[in-house]
């Protein structure tokens, strides 16, 4: 889905139908099915206890469902108060849940990278996209996702953004096609609030939006979408993406020829002040 996947995904590769477990998410799980059966508790009944459905408690249990803070308070309630659940709860992460499963190296990667340079014609990256433009592109997926994969996919990709203003020494890099800007997913609002956005990460001193204006008469990524990031030791890598698929790519041959095509890109495209112009023309317009 960004537009920055082993389940069909959103387009962009960070979201899945049905989010892994994180090894936080599954003891948990673990933790609260054996006080469940200890008590000699069904899951129907456990769920009369704590008020929520009978698959609820099943999500949590198998670690597909981050337990919101009245679950974890009503199920101490109803198995002992030990504490255990608790304090347990504090340290939960949905850790790569939500990311596609063929983009999480990548995103790792992401997360130590001195420079990421990003070019999309398809769809807003996943680094500067909205809560309603996420919400937007799951429910355009078809088949349509679970509500538990849709706001996890939400709560990852909020949280991954995080990485522009956390890492204020990183340089973050994006060339996006007009033709994406112009395409009005979700509707007006979204759009409105989805330029806003840009604009507003566009002031960061580490980050740089450029638009490629659809009127250019030059375009050195015909090819499609491109990702490049620098490793802390100097070496370069690069990320290709298609429906049902992705590929992190270290040939050094490879790597500098999608490196010289970027290059080229961003000398085509609009400056980043002209490209912030245009982006408040567009959302004027709407």
């Amino acid at each position: 889905m960004t537009t920055d996947h082993v389940e069909p995904a959103v387009s962009g590769g960070e979201c899945e139908r049905e989010p892994d477990p994180s090894d936080s998410l599954r003891t948990f799980g673990a933790v609260v099915q054996a006080l469940r059966e200890h008590a000699g508790l069904s899951r129907v009944q456990f769920g009369e206890l704590v008020r929520f459905s009978k698959h609820t408690v099943e999500s949590v249990e198998l670690g597909r469902r981050m337990p919101d803070a009245s679950f974890v308070e009503r199920a101490e309630e109803a198995l002992g108060n030990t504490g255990a659940l608790r304090h347990s709860a504090r340290f939960l992460t949905w850790g790569d849940a939500g990311l596609a499963a063929w983009f999480r190296q990548w995103a790792r990667l992401e997360r130590t990278a001195v420079s990421l340079c990003t070019y999309e014609c398809r769809l807003i990256p996943g680094l500067l996209q909205s809560e309603g433009y996420v919400r937007a592109l799951c429910e355009n997926e078809i088949p349509p996702l679970s509500d538990d994969a849709l706001e996890a996919t939400v709560q990852v990709r909020m949280e991954r953004q995080q990485l522009l203003r956390e890492r204020p020494n990183t340089t973050f890099d994006f060339v996006i096609e007009e033709a994406v800007l112009m395409r009005r997913l979700g509707g007006a609002q979204v759009t409105v609030e989805q330029l806003d956005l840009i604009l507003d990460l566009g002031l960061l001193r580490n980050v740089t939006v450029q638009v490629m204006p659809a009127n250019s008469e030059q375009h050195a990524c015909l090819s499609g979408p491109v990702r490049l990031l620098e490793m802390p030791d100097g070496r370069w890598r690069a990320y290709s993406e298609g429906q049902e698929n992705g590929r992190l790519i270290a040939g050094p041959k490879e790597v500098s020829r999608i490196h010289m095509r970027y290059a080229r890109l961003r000398s085509q495209a609009l400056s980043p002040k002209d490209s912030m112009g245009l982006l408040m023309r567009i959302g004027g317009a709407l």
